[in-house]
């Protein structure tokens, strides 16, 4: 079967993923199109404002036959470690093909393939340079967009958006293979990623976060799929869990939080010191920020700090299962040549291996409303018989 691979997160599922659903189906004349998708916690450290088997249903109605879990470790990361682990699940399952979005401006003005081979091909370079010229007062994202436009200098490089970001960072990694997937990139269309004002054909996510976490869920109605817009209630958002973050916080020892994934320079005291102070999550956040600790940075770290999130759990080597969340007909028949070759997962037992830290995130998510349902034990694979809404 011809599949097409798709790397998201559907914070909600909108109608502009249903765009890319069909034009990644369109340019590669596809019979199956996979999406490994951020399970309940999400790339820039933040929770999903519905929770993944609602995402994962939106997604099948419109465009998309197989969904599949990213494991929270590998979800909640910077893009170089998000993109190592989605181009690697994408690897496995043998996909043909990758369609993601590109914030430039054309379509042919980044030859993304090119790019890839050439940053393997200076890796040590661009390694040793980045050891010489790093400074602690710039974030990771300005220092690598300078570094890149030093060796790449023909090419438009913007490290401050994030859909471009990340498409870099999976070309470079898909170039790691020795058979690697061939990328297509497709231009944004409508708002920008960062765009609060739901206008034009399609909003932007966070225009759609925005309007629904100040209960304006008739706004969004034209922006997203009917499947979407009937689970856009019992929303979640960080500050359902401020409490439980403060908790957490004030009642470890500095000696355990100091254990937490990349919690680094002390940073576990001037966590603790400027919790006791703030009002809410997002006036926490404005007091730990520097310019070297952005904003995505402090909200991935105090996710890990709400999730208990160690050294030990984020590093493991052990083989990383796929769990399935749904799929269509088409995507079930894809699953059955592929039961031989990887660790298929489609109802999770007490003991599920490899999926522990997903598990124990799964039960803090729940914690945010009492009408969040069960996330793992007795959930079976969402199956729809036909892909349309």
């Amino acid at each position: 079967m011809k599949s097409v691979g798709l790397i998201v997160e559907y914070n909600p599922f909108h109608n502009g993923h249903r765009y890319h659903a069909q034009i990644a189906r369109e340019k590669t004349d596809t019979d199956v199109a996979i999406a490994v998708m951020s399970g309940n916690f999400l790339q820039r450290g933040e929770p999903a404002v519905i929770n993944k088997w609602q995402r994962a249903n939106a997604a099948l109605l419109n465009g998309v036959d197989l969904v599949i879990e990213l494991p929270v470790e590998f979800a909640v990361q910077s893009a170089d470690y998000f993109a190592k682990s989605s181009i690697y699940f994408l690897q496995k399952l043998g996909v043909d093909a990758l369609v993601f979005g590109t914030d430039a401006t054309l379509e042919k003005e980044i030859d993304y393939e090119a790019f890839g081979r050439q940053v393997i091909a200076k890796q040590n370079e661009i390694d040793e340079y980045f050891q010489q010229s790093k400074k602690k007062s710039q974030s990771f994202s300005t220092q690598m967009t300078a570094i890149y436009r030093h060796f790449f200098p023909a090419m438009p490089l913007d490290f401050t958006s994030p859909n471009h970001l990340l498409a870099l960072a999976y070309a470079r990694e898909n170039a790691k293979y020795q058979a690697p997937i061939k990328i297509i990139a497709i231009p944004r269309i409508g708002n920008n990623f960062h765009e609060e004002e739901l206008s034009k054909e399609f909003a932007s996510a966070t225009a759609i976060r925005k309007n629904l976490l100040v209960g304006e869920r008739e706004k969004t109605k034209s922006f997203v799929p009917n499947a979407t817009f009937t689970s856009l209630q019992n929303l979640v958002c960080w500050e359902d869990y401020f409490s439980l973050l403060k908790y957490r916080v004030l009642s470890a020892e500095i000696s355990e939080l100091s254990q937490i994934y990349q919690m680094n320079e002390g940073f576990e005291y001037r966590l603790q010191e400027k919790i006791k102070k703030a009002e809410s999550f997002i006036d926490l956040v404005e007091k730990l920020k520097t310019k070297r600790y952005t904003y995505t940075r402090i909200q991935r770290l105090l996710t890990y700090v709400l999730l208990n999130l160690k050294n030990k759990e984020i590093e493991r080597n052990s083989e990383m299962p796929f769990h399935i969340l749904g799929f269509t007909d088409q995507g079930r028949e894809f699953l059955k040549r592929k039961k031989d070759t990887i660790s298929l997962v489609s109802k999770v037992g007490r003991l599920q291996s490899g999926m522990e830290a997903t598990i124990k995130a799964d039960a803090i998510y729940q914690m945010a409303s009492s009408k969040i349902p069960e996330q793992n034990y007795g959930r079976i694979p969402i199956y729809i018989s036909q892909n349309c809404e």
